[in-house]
């Protein structure tokens, strides 16, 4: 039986990760940065080397102890867009840092200078990349360069560049609805190959352009500006999970009526602003508890709730049990991870 499992996996590791090279000549391959979490990671489709681009999905949960290293997986002379469902990570360049929170997208790129990322431990992560390579790139988007995102225009414009990242911005209802159509297409087996091509295409036309403030039109200054305020919603939601401000109060900070901002924040994020601070607290009490350091009620307290066992109800509903058993439970996730 592990023979036969053996001979599935190489034969899925040579279709989905077939070694390209770093310059110098090392050759690269993302599978083992993956094999700790095992079906946590599948290809959807494309191959990287051969079509120049391809399109994963993410869904594990970190062990805990010591954050993922995420940069094992970034393929070299690549672009690599990640729209982040759940979970928190971050990718460097230099001193310029692209941090992921739940709910947000951003793409980085990787030349001669290697990326550095990792997602945190302890969390349960779920995530859609795109990654596409230099010349998969130059074929398919040769016009409108003077339009470009300024980091995509610096990888572009030489082989020997630096490594760049974007800034984080919030997943859109559009972006989460992408999302799903890409773990699941509704085209044929036949036309999946035209169909990926198309939709990486899509998300890098999303992602990668950006008009000049001249020629912004009103709808699409309205909708950079309906971004940027959910950012700072739920910078402001972070910052006071304990005692969160009034729906009035956050209107004011961020310059908008509250009606406009429920609507606009709930349009961008694909959940309301109450859904959104429920997710935000059990990310952070599931944090607190695999610390060790806080009893329960304490750990409700701190992250905004006055009862416990209204606490206990909605951890419950969000992991699937209570909190006391959390840490045993992802302990337990992680030893049939390692037994496969």
């Amino acid at each position: 039986m592990l023979g036969i499992l053996s001979v599935v996996e190489a034969a899925r590791t040579r279709s989905t990760s077939k070694p390209t090279r770093f310059a110098g000549g090392s050759a690269f391959s993302e599978a083992p940065a993956w094999r700790s979490v095992g079906k946590g990671w599948q290809h959807l489709h494309g191959s990287f080397p051969e079509s120049g681009f391809s399109l994963e999905w993410h869904d594990f949960t970190a062990p805990a102890g010591a954050d993922f290293d995420w940069s094992r997986s970034f393929h070299p002379d690549s672009v690599e867009i990640c729209l982040n469902l759940s979970g928190t990570g971050e990718v460097s360049a230099g001193r310029d840092t692209l941090m992921f929170s739940p709910q947000t997208a951003g793409f980085y790129s990787q030349s001669e200078a290697r990326l550095k990322g990792v997602r945190r431990a302890g969390e349960r992560h779920q995530f859609i990349t795109v990654e596409l390579s230099r010349d998969f790139l130059q074929k398919h988007m040769p016009a409108a360069r003077a339009s470009f995102h300024p980091e995509l225009a610096t990888f572009l414009s030489s082989r020997t560049g630096g490594s760049t990242v974007s800034e984080s911005i919030p997943l859109s209802s559009d972006h989460q609805a992408l999302v799903m159509s890409l773990r699941k297409p509704p085209v044929y087996a036949a036309a999946q190959q035209l169909w990926y091509q198309a939709k990486a295409l899509e998300v890098g036309a999303a992602f990668f352009f950006r008009p000049p403030p001249s020629e912004e039109l009103f709808c699409e200054q309205q909708k950079r500006l309906s971004q940027d305020r959910a950012r700072r919603v739920i910078a402001i939601l972070k910052e006071n999970l304990s005692d969160t401000p009034s729906l009035e109060e956050i209107a004011r900070r961020v310059g908008c009526s509250s009606f406009y901002l429920s609507r606009t924040f709930t349009q961008e994020i694909g959940q309301t602003m109450t859904q959104h601070l429920r997710q935000l607290r059990m990310e952070q009490a599931a944090a607190m508890l695999l610390e060790g350091k806080l009893k329960i009620t304490s750990i409700a307290l701190e992250v905004g709730y006055s009862s416990a066992s209204h606490f206990s109800t909605a951890f419950h509903e969000t992991f699937g049990c209570c909190p006391g058993l959390y840490s045993l439970r992802l302990k337990s996730q992680r030893k049939n991870l390692e037994s496969r």
